[in-house]
């Protein structure tokens, strides 16, 4: 399953509710939910624990449009728009956690 979070994690729980209810699968961050990727960010930890039951991704033009380029956890997956419908063609069934 591909999970789609677009919220910051700093202004709303879908990241934590994910992260809670989901048990495995692919996250791909997009809008201000990449802000989530990034290193030194207090969601840092989080990510990097939720590496070992998800691949993580983060969508390359919201991660450059708030010029965090150079700031993303290692391990986490940039993509652009091809793909981002690439995660969707090869998931059988998306959630957008709101």
């Amino acid at each position: 399953m591909l999970n789609i979070i677009n919220k910051s994690p700093l202004s709303g729980n879908s990241l934590d509710s994910c992260l809670n209810v989901a048990t495995g699968g692919e996250i791909l961050l997009i809008e201000d939910a990449v802000y989530a990727a990034t290193s030194g960010s207090s969601f840092e930890k989080k990510i990097r624990e939720a590496m070992g039951r998800f691949r993580i991704y983060a969508l390359l033009p919201d991660i450059e449009a708030r010029g965090l380029a150079d700031r993303v956890i290692e391990g986490v997956s940039t993509v652009g728009y091809d793909g981002f419908v690439d995660l969707v063609v090869a998931n059988r069934n998306c959630q957008s956690w709101l």
